[in-house]
């Protein structure tokens, strides 16, 4: 099995006996880069080929390297694992494979690995990652990772919630969703962002389409009106309320962030 890691976009990086270093001119200069570290290299591209993810990929807006971690295995068996020290159920992956797999793997920007015990991904974060040249993803398995990796490396650990998957390639591909669609060119209408949920500290208001009456249901006439200024109004209020309600942790954070004089002018 070769080290090589596999390229998906516009240019791609065939398999050879070259140094990775001789290989930087495969990839797209300007593309924002993912890497991922992974026992499932055909998890990937994955729902991120598809879709706007997907023609931003094929266009060159994003590169992406997948790094094969059992080609980094221990013996004939190429064994990534062994047992807890101490003792206990499951097994630990061995920084003795993860670690020289990460040094091939790694370059400009953050490495992250998704892990129930780490940061809070939010959109705070995506936009963050947007902003920068690129990642690269660990993605764990089985009972996790030795702890002198995560020390070592300085991975930054984070986690998608309070709930435990059986690897980290579905956070990690959840993460690069909600961080590519944010990168310059990959969204036809760009002001979408600044609507969409957690844009402003909120919720996202509800949203009508045609036809104008569906099941017994009409749109809400200040929508039909052609009155942007009540439209935004009235968008601004239910985004407040959604968020109020369903969200309250969200909502006494975007109090904290208003000023007196702002909740004040909502009161009136």
């Amino acid at each position: 099995m070769s080290d090589v890691p596999r390229s998906h976009g516009r240019k791609s990086i065939r398999p050879s006996l070259r140094p990775r270093d001789l290989m930087a001119d495969e990839v797209l200069a300007a593309a924002w880069q993912a890497r991922i570290v992974t026992l499932l290299p055909d998890a990937f591209p994955g729902i991120l080929g598809q879709s706007l993810s997907g023609t931003a990929l094929r266009n060159g807006i994003w590169s992406l390297e997948v790094t094969d971690l059992r080609s980094f295995g221990l013996t004939r068996h190429r064994n990534v694992d062994d047992t807890p020290a101490g003792g206990g159920a499951g097994l630990v992956l061995r920084p003795d494979v993860v670690g020289p797999a990460l040094e091939a793997a790694r370059g400009a920007g953050p490495m992250l690995y998704p892990s129930p015990r780490g940061r809070r991904f939010d959109q705070t974060m995506a936009r963050d990652l947007a902003r920068g040249p690129g990642a690269t993803f660990l993605c764990g398995r089985f009972e996790g990772l030795d702890e002198r990796v995560i020390e070592h490396f300085g991975l930054l650990e984070v986690s998608l919630g309070d709930f435990v998957l059986t690897g980290g390639e579905l956070a990690a591909q959840a993460m690069l969703d909600a961080t590519i669609r944010l990168l310059p060119g990959v969204l036809g209408n760009a002001a979408s962002t600044e609507e969409e949920s957690f844009s402003h500290g909120l919720l996202e208001h509800p949203q009508y389409t045609k036809p104008a009456e569906w099941a017994g249901r009409g749109i809400p006439e200040v929508l039909t009106s052609g009155h942007h200024g009540h439209v935004a109004a009235w968008r601004r209020a239910e985004a407040e309320r959604l968020t109020r309600e369903r969200r309250p942790d969200l909502w006494a954070a975007y109090e904290a962030r208003r000023s007196p004089l702002d909740r004040g002018a909502d009161s009136q």
